[in-house]
């Protein structure tokens, strides 16, 4: 199919009030792309219908199409398996009644002999731009709903991950003696899809159902729908913005605070004495017209007074006033500004024309804008924390931006209770001009960036997220928490691909390809960062279960099945190894229940053991550790009722629990080291003191315990999750 001809017919198209092409000019199109159609005849009359019929030979297909018929079916235009010239008349009257005007010709088909129908088509997301969609077709396609979408341009791995999303996958290989479907002709037809999408962007929607996969395996689309829409240019960024004044905003030498109060509780206030905290080693500066003292430091009445240059400035003054502070920041050479306030297109159409403005201005006067409409930022390496969270990580390999100030305290205060390490955070507020695709590409280039973490509730432009995300994943994880899911796209779809697209569905499909772990809840997110940035990454879904208690290994079992994890059974020659070191009623098999034993030496042996065993990818290990909490107790309840028992007697007790467990926990890491394998915990008990992350002096590998078996399993099916994508994107 000649290219000119395509052009002509979509712009033809687009002036028809209909906006589709003509279903036998659809199946041309797709010729033209390598996608294989059911041979057909195109006639006006019953005479040229009836030869054409006798040409194909009975039984026949015969349509009824014209530019403003988009559904055949539902107006009675399609008819299968016509054995005669009188049914083929009878059927020609009855459509000519039913559509009237609105026919234009008729199309004589073969029947296409096959028990299985798929569907195969494309949408125009408003984000992400060609969605590819392949599932069960016919009649069954809405009703359903079993299909997969991906992001154009496709992959080998993209459509095989397709082929293995499916519920009805089954009927991809042999079915009731047909042979297994072509999948190398499916790739062709899904690329040929995406090419299309691409080359003519004019086009809204294909639809191709059925695409039947005949007794041999190949497939062939025998109806195909092709939907216009004159795309319209997306405004775009004015400009990108330099990465190397983004992360030069985190390493400031100097700070002002500009709309400083010497009020607790105010931002200017709260920022400030926060910074000032820590041990900050960059000169900091306080502004207000008012001048005077707050926090006992001498006060500027403007950015002017200030005698040297600065390099961030953290703005608190009315949203209205801050326009008027460019000129003084860009003669102070400032090329940040952390734009705390809001008042912006948070609040509406006054707020957003506000925003718009003060960008344009910032970027013309050469500085970076983060927020506005943000809690702060914070650097745990050179102890610099400019935010609303009072709280203090400590330095580490995560980076996290979050579209929400209480998820971000929330998550701040959570790491600094677990011992999880943070590399970054930023609140990203509005986004006027740092977006969470440039923070994505800063990410990449961050060498201290080990594990990205986001709490996202939408992107700005998704396309740039998507392929950006997908360079990222391919050196560090990243890990999603998504808000503000929507369950359908705000356009009617005009065939049976468009009505099976939504917001979030695209959203979901566009993470997994990318490489991006999705969680459902906030303390997922660094659960995650926390095994990713702790142990080594799985070779498989294999996983091996100690514990000490028969229930948890059945609910550790059950959630690993649920999450796609496989607990496979030991070997003989595991169990044997096993018997010597375990009493005779221990479980035989895995999970491997270590019974209660007393002695501290069994679970240390047994765990090695295991990760000898090349059967298995991971270890999850439950109870061993945490119970000194009720030890805790125990103690206090020998002391209240047995005289013979001192208190000191007591306490060298509870220390030899304490140092078994942190024996223990450094074993693991030595473990961990050695089999180049992970090891999850879980805590019998948790308490105050408690923490996910255990260190070992001399070790880069953590030991990792978490509180229930639920988050354990979660966390390794994320790190098995990661390890496939990448293995399939090498």
């Amino acid at each position: 199919m000649d290219r000119i001809d395509i052009e002509k017919w979509i712009e033809e198209g687009l002036s028809a009030s209909s906006k589709s092409l003509a279903e036998d000019r659809a199946k041309a199109v797709f010729r033209g792309f390598n996608i294989p159609v059911v041979d057909e005849k195109r006639e006006t009359t019953e005479e040229g219908v009836l030869a054409s019929c006798r040409t194909t030979g009975f039984p026949v297909v015969l349509k009824g199409i014209g530019n403003t018929i988009l559904h055949k079916t539902e107006k009675g235009l399609v008819r299968v398996g016509l054995n005669t010239p009188d049914e083929v008349r009878r059927a020609v009257k009855e459509m000519q009644a039913s559509a009237g005007g609105a026919l234009e010709a008729f199309l004589i088909q073969p029947v296409v002999q096959g028990k299985r129908e798929f569907v195969a088509g494309m949408f125009r997301d408003p984000q992400f731009g060609p969605v590819i969609l392949f599932g069960l077709g016919g009649i069954l396609t809405e009703a359903l709903k079993d299909s997969v979408l991906k992001i154009a341009p496709l992959e080998d791995a993209d459509m095989e991950d397709m082929f293995d999303q499916l519920s009805s996958k089954t009927l991809l290989a042999g079915f009731r003696g047909e042979k297994p479907a072509d999948k190398a002709a499916l790739k062709t037809i899904l690329r040929g899809l995406s090419d299309l999408a691409l080359a003519h962007p004019d086009i809204r929607e294909v639809d191709i159902n059925p695409l039947i996969i005949r007794s041999d395996g190949s497939p062939v689309a025998v109806d195909g729908l092709i939907v216009l829409e004159k795309l319209q240019k997306e405004e775009k960024k004015t400009k990108d913005i330099d990465l190397s004044v983004l992360g030069a905003c985190y390493y400031p030498k100097s700070v002002a605070f500009i709309g400083a109060s010497a009020t607790p509780g105010k931002w200017g206030h709260m920022l400030l004495t926060n910074t000032l905290s820590r041990n900050y080693p960059g000169k900091v500066y306080l502004v207000n017209p008012k001048g005077g003292t707050i926090a006992g430091r001498h006060v500027y009445t403007s950015v002017n007074e200030i005698e040297d240059s600065v390099d961030l400035a953290v703005v608190t003054i009315p949203a209205e006033h801050v326009i008027r502070l460019l000129p003084d920041l860009q003669n102070k050479n400032v090329k940040g500004m952390l734009l705390i306030t809001s008042g912006f297109k948070e609040v509406g159409e006054a707020g957003a024309d506000l925003e718009k403005r003060l960008t344009a201005a910032a970027m013309d006067a050469g500085i970076l804008i983060l927020g506005p409409n943000t809690m702060g930022i914070c650097n745990p390496h050179i102890d610099f924390y400019c935010c609303a969270a009072h709280a203090y990580p400590k330095p580490g390999s995560t980076t996290l931006v979050c579209q929400s100030g209480n998820m971000g305290t929330q998550l701040l205060a959570f790491a600094e209770q677990q011992d999880i390490g943070i590399r970054a955070f930023s609140g990203s507020g509005n986004e006027a001009m740092v977006t969470i695709e440039d923070y994505m590409e800063a990410f990449e280039v961050d060498e201290l960036t080990g594990t990205v973490v986001l709490y996202l509730e939408s992107v700005k432009n998704g396309s740039r997220f998507f392929k950006s995300a997908k360079r990222v994943s391919r050196k560090k994880p990243i890990v999603v928490l998504k808000g503000g899911r929507t369950q359908k796209g705000g356009k009617a779809a005009s065939s049976h691909t468009g009505a099976m697209a939504s917001n979030s569905r695209v959203f979901d499909a566009a993470c997994r390809q990318a490489g991006i772990i999705q969680v459902n809840q906030p303390m997922e997110l660094l659960d995650l960062s926390a095994v990713f940035s702790s142990l080594p990454l799985p070779k498989g879904n294999r996983v091996a279960i100690m514990t000490l208690g028969g229930g948890w290994g059945v609910i550790t079992t059950d959630l690993c099945a649920e999450n796609g994890l496989d607990v496979p059974e030991l070997p003989q020659e595991i169990i044997g190894r096993l018997n010597k070191i375990l009493p005779p009623f221990w479980s035989h098999g895995n999970p491997v229940d270590i019974v209660g034993e007393g002695d501290p030496a069994i679970p240390k042996t047994c765990l090695e053991e295991l990760l000898k065993w090349d059967g298995c990818d991971a270890v999850i290990h439950l109870g061993i550790h945490g119970k000194r909490v009720l030890v805790n107790n125990m103690i206090e309840s020998v002391l209240k009722t047995d005289p013979g028992i001192s208190r000191a007697e007591a306490e060298l007790f509870k220390a030899a629990v304490l140092q078994f467990e942190d024996d223990y926990a450094r074993y693991v890491v030595q473990l961990t080291k050695k089999y180049e394998k992970p090891v999850l915990g879980v805590s019998l008990l948790t308490d105050e003191i408690s923490r996910t992350l255990y260190p070992c002096e001399g070790y880069d590998y953590r030991s990792v315990f978490f509180p229930s078996p639920e988050r354990a399993v979660k966390a390794l099916w994320g790190m098995v999750r990661y390890y496939e994508w990448k293995k399939g994107h090498e």
